[in-house]
């Protein structure tokens, strides 16, 4: 009987997903996480862009089931159980994962909020709400994460280290975006900036190390700095670059 309610609860929250979607503004597409997705769960979790109603919720039920609606600019909505005594769900917007911790301060989270059971009249209150503070508050995050990168060229890419460890840089051209993923660096779609991670600092050394030559063979050069203002960039090839040092700390995003 436990396993019936469960496919039923499961069935319930995606097709209220994909009705959402299809009512939204722009192109949504829907995707069901189960409940054995316990790894995607975890991830998608960490980046839920809310410290109001829905972290309350998730600090009382951890996401056992969600259905993420996305759009092709990257912007992510994610469709959550209630928990409480009234029928419907919550939704709340998703942090992109590919810019720097430092775009978002100072910018006020999405909070999220709470649906009725009726997709059709959700899908207005979404759009009226929390879809407009959204769009704005990921209009400035991006700004800022371009703000704290320098500008590259055809024929040099130049990677600025960010406060929370990671590189960031705009390349220009495909050919070199294309090295950048290859070698693990993800991409904001909206602006552009690609970002390698410093959570594993060894990973994220080899990977720079490796894109000096794929680069340096298309003819365009590398560059490593820090934000603007504080140092000048260099010519050498991102060869050896420093471990980030100092202990990581969260985003505002952060529940």
């Amino acid at each position: 009987m436990h396993d019936h309610d469960t496919s039923d609860t499961s069935e319930r929250l995606a097709s209220y997903a994909d009705v959402l979607a299809d009512e939204l503004p722009g192109t949504w597409t829907g995707m069901h996480l189960p409940p054995n997705a316990k790894d995607d769960l975890t991830e998608l979790a960490d980046h839920i862009w809310d410290l109001d109603l829905v972290a309350a919720s998730l600090a009382e039920h951890p996401l056992q089931q969600a259905a993420v609606l996305s759009r092709p600019d990257g912007a992510q909505l994610i469709v959550l159980d209630r928990h409480d005594e009234r029928d419907g769900y919550l939704i709340a917007a998703v942090a992109p994962r590919a810019l720097p911790d430092e775009a978002y301060r100072a910018v006020p989270e999405p909070n999220g909020i709470a649906l009725a059971d009726d997709s059709f009249l959700s899908a207005e209150q979404v759009a009226d709400d929390l879809l407009a503070r959204y769009d704005s508050a990921l209009a400035q995050v991006r700004h800022n994460a371009l703000s704290s990168i320098q500008p590259s060229q055809p024929d040099r890419v130049v990677l600025t280290w960010q406060p929370d460890g990671s590189a960031a840089t705009a390349p220009v051209g495909d050919r070199a975006g294309a090295i950048l993923v290859a070698n693990g660096f993800t991409k904001d779609p909206q602006s552009g900036i690609y970002r390698l991670s410093g959570d594993d600092t060894r990973a994220q050394a080899r990977a720079l190390r490796a894109i000096g030559p794929q680069l340096n063979a298309l003819a365009i050069g590398t560059a490593l700095q820090h934000p603007a203002g504080r140092t000048a960039p260099t010519s050498a090839p991102a060869s050896t670059p420093p471990s980030p040092a100092g202990p990581r700390t969260p985003a505002t995003r952060a529940r």
